[in-house]
């Protein structure tokens, strides 16, 4: 076999088995012995953390969440190795006039050449009814990448940094270095999860 192919080839399988060993240690944060109670509870702990974080970064986005309908939060792992990557990871709705926790999975697919690993969090802000609703109850696809330039409302007034992704939702994403001026999340689905919601 020619030498370069072999390399390409060597190159390839070791990407695969990274990418399996990564998603095998991560595709189930929580671990298999944990029960479904302390997996609701690992989540809304999560949840805690990263709008402590968010509030650390933006302190203006909590007025934000105090006017909302609700909002969410996700924590995920992504990676990408080589020619496709991807990601997991798990969240909480909060409805605010109901103060019942929605449990949610989020997967990730990307396609392009790269090799890296990122984590980041999602915070999404509802400001309808019908926009918690439609997210919660219909699963989500993010499809795009989304610039953070659209950050005033209708009348004028301040987003707070934060990004409008559809109609009544805005959205923050903190990265490793803080908030992250231009969000990513091509080709992201948000559902209910199965066995936490029972």
């Amino acid at each position: 076999m020619n030498p370069y192919l072999r390399s390409l080839l060597a190159i390839a399988i070791l990407g695969f088995s990274l990418n399996q060993a990564a998603f095998a240690q991560f595709s189930n944060p929580f671990g298999p012995s944990k029960t479904v109670a302390q997996q609701k509870d690992d989540i809304l702990k999560k949840n805690d953390e990263i709008l402590k974080h968010l509030y650390q970064v933006q302190p203006k986005a909590k007025d934000l969440i105090d006017k909302s309908i609700g909002y969410a939060t996700f924590s995920n792992f992504g990676m990408k190795i080589l020619i496709a990557g991807g990601g997991t990871g798990t969240g909480v709705v909060i409805n605010k006039s109901s103060k019942k926790p929605v449990y949610m999975d989020m997967a990730e697919v990307q396609a392009g050449l790269g090799l890296g690993i990122k984590s980041f969090q999602n915070i999404f802000i509802f400001q309808t009814e019908s926009a918690l609703n439609d997210f919660v109850n219909s699963g989500w696809t993010f499809g795009g990448q989304v610039t953070a330039a659209a950050k005033y409302d209708k009348d004028g007034a301040s987003y707070q940094d934060a990004s409008v992704v559809a109609p009544g939702v805005l959205m923050y994403q903190l990265t490793d270095t803080g908030l992250a001026a231009e969000i990513t999340g091509k080709g992201t689905k948000y559902y209910k999860d199965s066995d936490l919601n029972k």
